[in-house]
């Protein structure tokens, strides 16, 4: 019972952080925003 409630929760977590619109995915996306905006601000 507990492995199984261990890999369900892995499972979710994967999906998630890895994800299409995972949270993993949504720090690269405001990192590239950021990023681009930094390079307009600075000379």
């Amino acid at each position: 019972m507990t492995t199984l409630l261990i890999l369900t929760v892995v499972a979710i977590y994967m999906g998630v952080v890895d994800g299409s619109e995972g949270t993993g995915e949504r720090i690269r996306s405001s990192g590239d925003t950021m990023a681009d905006g930094i390079s307009r601000i600075s000379p």
